[in-house]
Parts: structure tokens; C-alpha cells; sequence
């Protein structure tokens, strides 16, 4: 058996619209699919008996995908947000074509970053992390 490839990387919002916005209108990932599920599938897969999710599925130019998922029957709050160092799954990774000026397009929009984009110690690429609506790490890469 053999790993394939990478499907997508899920993350649960509490507000699709902020986080669409982010995703789509800031960062130029493409929607492919929007729909809600509350099959009985879906619950036994989640383990979330009773649940509603609103998924939308965005795309890179490569084709790799995030999804997004609202848990419609289970609304959430905003959780403390997540320290570079804390176990677990901890951020996801975006190339980009011109950090620079995406680093300037998304602090006008009020996005958060834990540095400006700065050059990796081996010089081959510049680096910046920002946050998400809901406080998760994007990593935004730009080889150079």
C-alpha cells in the first residue's frame, strides 16, 4: 500500500463567509464544490451524531485543495488561538508567486502576520506566517 498523493487539508470555521473571503478573495484559491451534507455517512465518518457541515472545497493551480467546513448543527466559537510550537497539526503551507506584494494586499485587509516576509537562512525562498479568520497559521512561501 501506497500513499498516493495529498487529498486536501480540512478546516473547521465558525463563519464560511470571513473565511471564503480569505481563501477565495484574498488568497485566489478557486471554488470547485459548495454543498451541505447531513448524511448518515457523514455523521458515522465524523463521529458527530446529528451533524450539518457546510463544505466548500478550494483549489491551488496544482489542484491541491482545502476545504472548508462549517458544522452548521454545531456552532462554534473562535478557539484560543494556536502557538507555532503546540503539538499537533499546526499550519498549512502556501506557494506563492509574489510574497511581497500579497504580504502588503493582505496586512491592508486587516490580516495578521507574525513577521514581514523574510529570506530562509539557506536563501532559497522568503517566508512570512499569517493568521486565518479563525486564527490558524498559513505559512506563505515564495521560492526564490
Amino acid at each position: 500500500m501506497t500513499i498516493l498523493a495529498i487529498r486536501h487539508t480540512g478546516i473547521v470555521v465558525s463563519d464560511m463567509q470571513r473565511s471564503l473571503h480569505f481563501y477565495r478573495d484574498l488568497l485566489g484559491l478557486e471554488v470547485w464544490a459548495d454543498f451541505t451534507d447531513d448524511s448518515e455517512t457523514l455523521q458515522e465518518i465524523t463521529n458527530v451524531i446529528g451533524a450539518k457541515i457546510w463544505m466548500i472545497k478550494l483549489k491551488a493551480a496544482d489542484g491541491v485543495s482545502i476545504e472548508l467546513l462549517q458544522y452548521l448543527s454545531h456552532p462554534q466559537g473562535l478557539p484560543e488561538p494556536r502557538k507555532a510550537c503546540d503539538v499537533g497539526c499546526n499550519h498549512i503551507a502556501l506557494q506563492v508567486d509574489d510574497l511581497d506584494a500579497l504580504h502588503e494586499k493582505l496586512k491592508n485587509e486587516g490580516i495578521i502576520f507574525h513577521t514581514p516576509p523574510s529570506i530562509t537562512p539557506d536563501s532559497g525562498a522568503k517566508v512570512t506566517y499569517c493568521r486565518d479568520p479563525e486564527g490558524v497559521i498559513v505559512e506563505l512561501v515564495e521560492i526564490v
